[in-house]
């Protein structure tokens, strides 16, 4: 299947233009169904250290990128980029760096009462899931929008646009029967020389994607209630 890029440009300062937005309402008794399905399934997620190098539908992956575009953004600006890292050499070049960085932070740079808070996920410096997954998500947060003649437009609330849009690529590849991980190796800024990313771009997360491997082990944790999250007024 191919795959055209079309520029993008922002729509600031134009004129509001409503369209009509209908959508069928669902019956209850389906949307408490699904409701109650979805909660099921998405209680199952968990984050994966330990993946199979087996391939992975790639329009799979692709579409949960599509998924991921769909969140909202400030202004709409939406203000990400996601790199799909197939290329074995490229991801042991991010390993490598990655890997030069954590050791820096676990050897001091993280401070105790964060090494403290990551023993129970049984984490260090070694990084092994950039490589044996089959593929690699490299999001890149915009700070502004960057135009082919070097115009720019400030984008707004990066931070929190980006953070849903992770949310939703994690959703959608969870419920396409991948696996995935959030890995966010402090400083990032490796990621956009390896990758060639423009002035624009800021590294937000590496997310390795595939399937467990066989041996897939998972630290024993426990999620908060929805009671010990849910505040009702």
């Amino acid at each position: 299947m191919s795959h055209t890029t079309q520029q993008w440009t922002p729509t600031h300062g134009e004129p509001y233009r409503p369209v009509p937005y209908r959508p069928a309402r669902m019956p209850a008794g389906e949307s408490l169904a699904r409701a109650a399905e979805l909660r099921k399934r998405m209680d199952e997620r968990r984050t994966v250290r330990h993946f199979s190098a087996d391939p992975v539908p790639e329009e799979v992956v692709r579409d949960a990128i599509a998924c991921a575009a769909t969140a909202p953004s400030g202004a709409h600006q939406q203000p990400w980029t996601f790199v799909l890292v197939k290329d074995p050499a490229i991801r042991e070049r991010i390993r490598a760096a990655a890997e030069q960085e954590e050791e820096i932070s676990y050897e001091g740079r993280l401070g105790d009462e964060w090494l403290e808070a990551l023993r129970p996920l049984g984490t260090d410096a070694v990084k092994t899931h950039l490589t044996d997954a089959p593929a690699l998500i490299v999001v890149f947060q915009q700070r502004y929008w960057l135009g082919p003649d070097g115009t720019k437009h400030k984008h707004y609330y990066v931070d929190e646009s980006v953070g849903i849009a992770v949310g939703m690529l994690l959703s959608a590849l969870h419920l396409s029967g991948l696996a995935a991980l959030v890995h966010t190796p402090s400083p990032m800024r490796f990621l956009g020389h390896v990758l060639n990313r423009p002035e624009n771009e800021r590294a937000f997360a590496v997310i390795p994607v595939g399937y467990p491997a066989e041996d897939c082990q998972v630290p024993d944790l426990v999620r908060k209630s929805l009671d010990q999250v849910l505040v009702e007024v």
